[in-house]
């Protein structure tokens, strides 16, 4: 697959939304056809009678921890109308590779970043909203109904992502470890790490409080989060398991593997090692925009590209499916 892009005819706009009234039931209603390609996503990987089941579990898992955004996901189940919203908001089967640095302008921190998810028309359906907390605005680079933040940037605060690590091998078999890994979610009333990073966003004024927040605070399950300030030193690499964490410090790149803990798992994704090489080498030097995209960074299930500089206000984002990139390329500054 080519990362340029030469035809535009066949492109699609990442629309903008003003979600600082509700937040992800606003991105929904705003555009629902979008919302509804999602869910209809899931349910064709899933099965309905999974997502069904899924939605039951992760209801009940979410009001047993009194998880703050129930409410919020509440209404986007309702305005879905159908069963998934609940699930789908608690999946973690994505893979990703992350790199943040001083910016090659000189001014601030960059973070460069792709996720791959193997659900088909995500690439799609991407949106830009804009979310505010009580520290102000950020933009969340994100999916109608999601409420949870993956990936996003707060002007003049940092920008953030989540990568997911390997998930734990108990047994010689994967689907017995996937089952003890999620009884062992199931049992433990810390925040969903999409959900910590949401709360990060909504409630820190500054890198420095973003960062202590990100290494202390009790997690469901474990989660890489790369950070990146407004100045070129801030930036750093959290690798966290449920309840301590390793601290890399700027610059950083990161996959789908721990590289500071012997964790055994099972990898993510294609070719993590060499994802977080080619991230390594490209980082520092590339260009704003997305030619630092290419394989194996980029491979069938890459859906998203972003480029976000906090101290500038700066985020560039391109949507791809299976066979290429599907969106133009949206920039901010956008309305304000």
């Amino acid at each position: 697959m080519d990362s340029q892009v030469t035809e535009t005819d066949h492109l699609v706009e990442i629309p903008y939304v003003d979600a600082t009234d509700a937040g992800a039931i606003d991105v929904a209603r705003a555009e629902a056809g979008r919302f509804q390609a999602v869910i209809r996503a899931g349910r064709e990987h899933y099965g309905s009678l999974a997502i069904g089941v899924g939605d039951v579990v992760s209801r009940g898992w979410l009001k047993r921890q009194d998880n703050r955004l129930i409410d919020e996901i509440a209404a986007v189940d309702s305005e879905a109308g159908k069963a998934g919203a609940w699930l789908l908001n608690l999946s973690y089967e994505w893979s990703c590779t992350t790199g943040a640095g001083p910016d090659p302008s000189g001014k601030g921190n960059r973070m460069l970043r792709t996720l791959d998810w193997p659900l088909d028309g995500l690439g799609e359906t991407v949106v830009v909203a804009k979310f505010k907390g009580k520290c102000g605005p950020y933009y969340n680079v994100t999916w109608p109904g999601f409420v949870g933040v993956v990936t996003a940037m707060a002007p003049g605060r940092f920008s953030a992502a989540i990568n997911q690590p390997p998930f734990r091998r108990w047994t010689k078999s994967c689907w017995v470890d996937w089952g003890i890994n999620r009884s062992r979610l199931m049992a433990r009333r810390a925040l969903p790490p999409t959900h910590l990073l949401r709360e990060i966003f909504d409630t820190c004024a500054t890198y420095d409080e973003a960062k202590e927040r990100l290494i202390a605070t009790p997690l469901a399950i474990p989660a890489f989060f790369t950070l990146s300030g407004t100045t070129p030193e801030q930036s750093c690499l959290i690798e966290r398991e449920e309840d301590d964490g390793t601290v890399h410090d700027n610059p950083t790149s990161c996959a789908n593997h721990w590289m500071a803990r012997d964790v055994p798992g099972h990898y993510r994704g294609t070719d993590s090692v060499g994802r977080r090489e080619l991230m390594s080498e490209t980082r520092d030097d590339a260009e704003d925009g997305f030619d630092w995209v290419k394989a194996p960074i980029l491979n069938e299930t890459t859906r998203i590209a972003v480029v976000a500089n906090a101290l500038e206000g700066k985020l560039m984002v391109r949507g791809y499916e299976r066979d290429g990139v599907v969106t133009r390329d949206f920039r901010r500054p956008v309305p304000s």
